[in-house]
């Protein structure tokens, strides 16, 4: 689609007419009905404003010239799973699991690795392929070329430490010790937990990025806990195999 018939979709999509549109992004009618027709496209700034009204990349609204891939794990990247900024905009030089709100997931390349790997393995294509192939293209992305420049010098990661022995030292029950935390996107993890009066509720955002890892019961087999974090809570469940019959153990405010 080009940019006219995407910007005509989206404002219909939503209701907006025409002046309502002009109204939230700053702008006449009249530079709107250009748009649309094609007569011109939106500045740079308009652009950043529509992506955010919209939920939408600027490469989305310009008709998808660009193959966007994360500059810092490789994967191809579509709009549900761009990275954001600590304002909430869209940074499409990243996704959702590598950046969020403004803060770079990862430090450590084979960390990334292992976890790329566990997704990219298939019976055509082995982990040690999948490792091989990593380790040669990861480094010829932007984030780990200028690594010293865009890290925060260790910050984030001693924050996941300190989350690591705040969830440690609750001492669950049959929960193996927590070494890692892996980003992982609400969307993926926001199970419905059932309440004694039958109704069930979710306590993640599926938007948000949370910090996270999957551990088998030391006591239950089949069973595994699932640990989540934030800046705001503990999160601790149990759960069979994919996901089935999930318990809420812990919700803790931090």
């Amino acid at each position: 689609m080009s940019t006219k018939e995407i910007l005509l979709k989206l404002r219909t999509q939503k209701g907006f007419s025409q002046d309502e549109l002009a109204e939230k992004v700053f702008v006449t009618r009249q530079a709107v009905s250009r748009w649309e027709n094609g007569d011109t496209v939106p500045n740079t700034e308009t652009l950043k404003l529509l992506s955010n009204l919209y939920n939408v990349s600027i490469n989305t609204l310009l008709g998808s010239p660009n193959k966007l891939i994360c500059q810092c794990c490789g994967m191809l990247l579509e709009d549900e799973i761009i990275g954001r900024n600590k304002d909430g905009s869209m940074n499409e030089d990243y996704c959702k699991w590598c950046y969020a709100d403004g803060t770079y997931t990862y430090s450590n390349m084979d960390d990334l690795i292992e976890i790329c790997v566990k997704n990219m393995a298939n019976e055509n294509f082995s982990e040690e392929q999948a490792r091989t192939y990593l380790k040669i293209e990861l480094p010829k992305l932007d984030y780990w070329k200028r690594y010293e420049e865009l890290s925060d010098d260790g910050q984030f990661e001693e924050f996941k430490k300190k989350l690591i022995d705040e969830i440690n030292d609750l001492h669950i029950e049959g929960m193996p010790k927590v070494d890692k935390l892996n980003a992982l996107v609400g969307s993926y993890v926001n199970l419905e937990y059932p309440l004694p009066s039958g109704m069930k509720v979710k306590f993640l955002n599926d938007q948000t990025t949370y910090l996270g890892n999957q551990l088998e019961s030391e006591i239950v087999d089949g069973v595994c806990f699932g640990v989540l974090a934030c800046m705001d809570f503990i999160l601790i469940c149990t759960y069979e195999a994919e996901g089935a019959n999930p318990e809420l153990i812990l919700y803790k405010k931090r």
